[in-house]
């Protein structure tokens, strides 16, 4: 059996210049972790794919078309195919959550 951690994973390179690491990818789907430290930002994209977001740790606000909303640890956040996403941290702790795609837009 495989297992992941995301600390074995080497942080990718991204337009937004923000901690994100590629936990798991396969034509189907892809998983990664983003952390984001106070003030950092996602900036505002399209998905080209089904996204959701799963927060793991902190109160990052998520923004789907216009909608906010304050994550908290355990709160998933659909973000349809096509539509607008940004995620900011405007805390003073830490923000971490994952990312999953579907299917994988890269594959």
């Amino acid at each position: 059996m495989k297992t992941i951690t995301a600390d074995q994973i080497a942080v990718a390179d991204n337009p937004h210049g923000v901690d994100v690491r590629h936990l798991y990818s396969t034509p189907d789907v892809v998983v990664s972790q983003i952390t984001l430290a106070p003030g950092e930002v996602v900036k505002p994209h399209q998905a080209p794919v089904d996204a959701f977001f799963y927060v793991l740790e902190g109160a990052p606000l998520v923004e789907v078309e216009g909608e906010s909303a304050q994550g908290a640890p355990g709160m998933l956040i659909p973000s349809g195919k096509g539509r607008v996403h940004a995620i900011r941290n405007e805390s003073a702790a830490r923000a971490r959550f994952l990312v999953v795609k579907t299917p994988n837009p890269k594959a």
